[in-house]
C-alpha cells in the first residue's frame, strides 16, 4: 500500500520524550551513530522539521510508529519534548508505515528489509502479490528480498559485517547451501564487485565438488561374469602366442572354481606340447 494510503490524519502534539516507547515492529537493527549525531546537531540548530508519528498505548504512554532516527537524535540533543503526530494506527498499519519510512528515507540493510516485509505479510495475513502491491514493490522484487532469509544467520551476519550488497547475497543463493559461506567469504576478502561475484559463482557451479581429476576412482564390480571374462581373455591371449593353455570352470559349494592349466618347461617358462611330448604342468586356480 502506498504511504499515503496508510498515513492517517492526526493531531500534532508536543509529547515528553520519556513517554514514547520504541516500536516493536522496527525493521532496522543497526543505526549509523555518526549520522544520528549529525542529525542531532541539525535539530538543535533548526528544530525538528518533520514530526514523528506515534499511537497511544496507555494513559500518557505512546508508541513510536515512524521516526526512530529522529527520536534518537532528539534524545541525543537532550530535548524534553518532541512534536508528534498522534493517530489511531493498528498493528499492521504501524509495522507497514515504519517499514515504508525505512525503505523510502534511508538505506536499510537488505536482511532487515526482508524481515520487515515478512512481518507485515504476517500482520496483514495476505499473499506476497498483495503485499507487493501495498508496499509499492514489484512481486519479483519482493520475492527476491524474502529469498535472502534462506541464508543462515551466520551468512547474513557475514554479508552485513562485510558490507556485501543484496545482489552479492543473491549471487551466493545460486549455489548449494553447503558452498555459500565459502563464496561469501571470498567475495568479502577480495572486495568483489557484483559482476565479479557472479563470475565466481559461475565458476563454482561449473566445477562442483567431487573427486580430483588426478585421482583414479576404481568402480566396484559385483557381476562375476566380469572376472570370468577377464580370465578367459588372458587365456585367449596365451593361446594366440602359441601357449597351449586350457581351462575348466566348475561351480560347487557356492563358489565358482576356474582352473587354468598352462604347460611349462623344466626351466619354468611356458611352453608348447608338441609331438606328444610330456611336459610338467602348472596350475592356476581362482575361486570367486
Amino acid at each position: 500500500m502506498p504511504r499515503n494510503d496508510i498515513q492517517k490524519q492526526g493531531r500534532i502534539l508536543m509529547l515528553p520524550v520519556d513517554c514514547i516507547e520504541p516500536s516493536p515492529y522496527q525493521a532496522r537493527t543497526a543505526f549509523d551513530e555518526p549520522e544520528i549525531a549529525a542529525l542531532a546537531v541539525s535539530i538543535l540548530q533548526n528544530g525538528l522539521l518533520q514530526p514523528i508519528s506515534v499511537r497511544r498505548v496507555g494513559l500518557h504512554k505512546y508508541q513510536l510508529v515512524a521516526g526512530e532516527r529522529r527520536l534518537r537524535a532528539c534524545r541525543l540533543a537532550k530535548l524534553d519534548k518532541v512534536p508528534a503526530i498522534l493517530a489511531d494506527y493498528d498493528d499492521s498499519e504501524s509495522a507497514a508505515l515504519g517499514l515504508l519510512e525505512n525503505l523510502q528515507r534511508s538505506q536499510l540493510d537488505p536482511f532487515d528489509t526482508a524481515r520487515g516485509i515478512k512481518e507485515v505479510i504476517r500482520l496483514w495475513g495476505c499473499t506476497q502479490a498483495e503485499a507487493a502491491r501495498r508496499l509499492g514493490l514489484s512481486q519479483p522484487a519482493l520475492a527476491n528480498k524474502l529469498r535472502l532469509l534462506t541464508l543462515t544467520p551466520e551468512q547474513q551476519q557475514l554479508c552485513t559485517a562485510s558490507h556485501l550488497s543484496e545482489r552479492h547475497a543473491r549471487a551466493a543463493l545460486r549455489l548449494p547451501e553447503g558452498r555459500r559461506t565459502a563464496a561469501l567469504e571470498k567475495m568479502a576478502r577480495d572486495k568483489m564487485s557484483v559482476r565479479q561475484a557472479d563470475r565466481l559463482v559461475d565458476q563454482m557451479l561449473a566445477a562442483p565438488n567431487g573427486p580430483s581429476p588426478c585421482r583414479r576412482t576404481i568402480p566396484m564390480v559385483r557381476d562375476v561374469r566380469f572376472f570370468v571374462n577377464t580370465l578367459q581373455h588372458a587365456v585367449d591371449l596365451m593361446t594366440q602366442k602359441g601357449i597351449a593353455a586350457t581351462t575348466r570352470c566348475d561351480k560347487h559349494d557356492g563358489c565358482l572354481e576356474y582352473i587354468v592349466r598352462i604347460p611349462v618347461s623344466s626351466d619354468g617358462t611356458a611352453g608348447k606340447v608338441e609331438n606328444g611330448a610330456k611336459e610338467e604342468e602348472g596350475e592356476f586356480e581362482v575361486k570367486v
